[in-house]
Order: structure tokens, then C-alpha cells, then sequence
């Protein structure tokens, strides 16, 4: 078997010190046109983080899906409100404002565990990313979820109702909570997501020794290996403060390219993405990347 492909890209184009920063986009890159089209051309692969946030427009995701090339691919981060995580009432489409009590339309959060709200929350999402799939530039449905998101038998049946709510586009879901990586639960997890044919994401980020971040374990449910890299040192981890702790070193790149190609020994593509996107870093640690994931000829 042919060792597969391996893409590397960020989880961000358009993170506000990124661009303030000036240490990736050229000078005439200052429309998000013209960013986007930049960024293309430096990689073949990106995360939307603002779905997270905002259901985008149909007409955005065109935007998106024109100023990309062919066989360039999105992985969108599932809205908020999809994983358990407090939402701003005020941006939601004027459709789905509608659906809410009327004390709710004012607050500036608001959790949502209404099936028929969510459900509706998911069609609206699934309906604005159909310019990407028709342009075959639909990667994953990302769902990361949050640190309090541990391991119980209620959250694994969570997993299997999200697919069902994006029924139709493939998932790759996140853990960011130690549980799901002791020895009691990580054999479970894994054959779970094979199971239901959903994608495991590595998941990189600072450890303090106990169950407050998801360690870093490689591996591969589906027929796509997705590396999800956030930084190493927790020094800042909470901190507003950006600083170079977020930036991998030459021997940490070296470390998990090894396991992105062993991964790559099995899995027909793997993701290779970085989130430590402050100030340009991500993109600097993609580009550097590349380097190390080249195969001998």
C-alpha cells in the first residue's frame, strides 16, 4: 500500500493578530479576497473558525469556494451551540431568532439543549457550507469540544446524535478532557468512533500532569488521520497575552511529522493543522512542516 497523502495547512486565515501582525500576508493582501487567495497559494487546506461563532451566509461560502482553487478544501468548525458551548443569541439568522422566547433574544449568551432548535441550528449550518460541496471544497464538520466535555456513556451517545444532525457531511470530532485517554476509556472511545465512522482528531496541546487537556495520543479511526496542534507550553495557556510559547520548536516539528508519516502509512490522507494561530505562528510552523514531512524519493 502506497503511503498516503499528507496536507498541511491552519485553522485560521483570518485571526485578527495573523493579519495585524504582518508576518504572513504580503503587503497587497489586504482585502479577505485577496488573503484568501494568498493563503491558496502557500496551501492546499483550511479551517473556517468563524462558523463557530456565526452561521455564515450562502453567499460567503461562495465567496470562498471562488477565490480557492480546485481540490482546495475547508474543514468548518461545527457552530457552538452543536457542542455544548454558550452562544450570542443576537447573531443568529433572523430565522432562528424567531424560534427562540422572547427573553432570550436579548441576552448575550445562551446555552441551546432543545433538540428542535439544534436540529434547526444544524440544517441552517449545512445549508450555507452547500457551495462548498457542490465545489467538491467540503473537507469535515470539525466538532471540537469543550475541556468539560469528559468521558460518560450520555457523551458518547452525543457523538452518534451529532452525526445524525449533519447527516450527509463526514465529522471529525476533538476531546479536550483527559477522561477520554485513561487506560479505563481510550480502547472504548476509539472503537467507538470506528464503529460509527467518525474521524478521531489528534489533539495537541500544553499538559499539566493531570485530566485538564486531552494528552497527545496519534491515531486513526477512519480511512483520514487529522493532527489538531495547538502549542505546547501552558505557561500562557489562559492568558490574553500573545508570546512565542505557542510557536513549535524545530525538535517538536520533528516529533510529530514522525507520527504524521506513520499515520500516513495507513490512513489515505492525514491533516496536518495548526491552531496556535496568534501572530502569524501557525502558519510560520505550517510552512516549516513541509520540510519535515517530505518522503525519501
Amino acid at each position: 500500500m502506497a503511503p498516503g497523502k499528507i496536507r498541511i495547512g491552519t485553522c485560521s486565515w483570518t485571526e485578527s493578530s495573523l493579519i495585524e501582525s504582518g508576518a504572513f500576508y504580503p503587503r497587497g493582501a489586504g482585502t479577505p479576497k485577496a488573503r484568501l487567495k494568498f493563503y491558496a497559494r502557500q496551501f492546499d487546506t483550511v479551517e473556517i473558525e468563524s462558523s463557530y461563532y456565526q452561521i455564515p451566509s450562502i453567499d460567503m461560502a461562495q465567496a470562498w469556494a471562488g477565490r480557492t482553487p480546485p481540490g482546495f478544501l475547508f474543514h468548518v468548525k461545527a457552530f457552538g451551540a452543536l457542542t455544548g458551548h454558550n452562544i450570542d443569541p443576537r447573531r443568529l439568522p433572523e430565522e432562528l431568532r424567531g424560534m427562540l422566547a422572547p427573553g432570550d433574544l436579548g441576552r448575550e449568551e445562551l446555552h441551546v439543549a432543545e433538540p428542535g432548535m439544534l436540529k434547526a441550528m444544524a440544517q441552517a449550518l449545512l445549508a450555507s457550507l452547500e457551495p462548498l460541496r457542490q465545489a467538491r471544497k467540503m473537507g469535515f464538520i470539525i466538532f471540537q469540544f469543550p475541556p468539560w466535555f469528559g468521558y460518560k456513556k450520555a457523551n458518547l451517545d452525543y457523538l452518534s446524535y451529532c452525526k445524525e444532525l449533519v447527516a450527509g457531511f463526514p465529522i471529525a470530532v476533538e476531546f479536550r478532557h483527559g477522561s477520554w485517554f485513561t487506560s479505563q476509556h481510550r480502547d472504548e472511545m476509539l472503537a467507538f468512533l470506528k464503529e460509527h465512522k467518525i474521524t478521531y482528531i489528534t489533539c495537541d496541546e500544553p499538559q499539566y500532569g493531570n485530566l485538564t487537556t486531552a494528552p497527545f495520543h496519534p491515531d486513526a479511526t477512519t480511512g483520514i488521520a487529522y493532527l489538531r496542534l495547538h502549542g505546547r507550553n501552558g505557561d500562557c495557556w489562559h492568558s490574553d497575552v500573545p508570546g512565542d510559547e505557542y510557536l513549535y520548536q524545530e525538535a517538536e516539528l520533528k516529533e510529530i511529522a514522525r507520527h504524521a508519516l506513520q499515520l500516513g502509512e495507513r490512513a489515505r490522507t492525514t491533516f496536518i493543522m495548526f491552531n496556535n494561530c496568534r501572530c502569524g505562528y501557525a502558519a510560520q510552523n505550517a510552512l516549516e512542516m513541509r520540510r519535515h514531512c517530505q518522503r525519501p524519493a
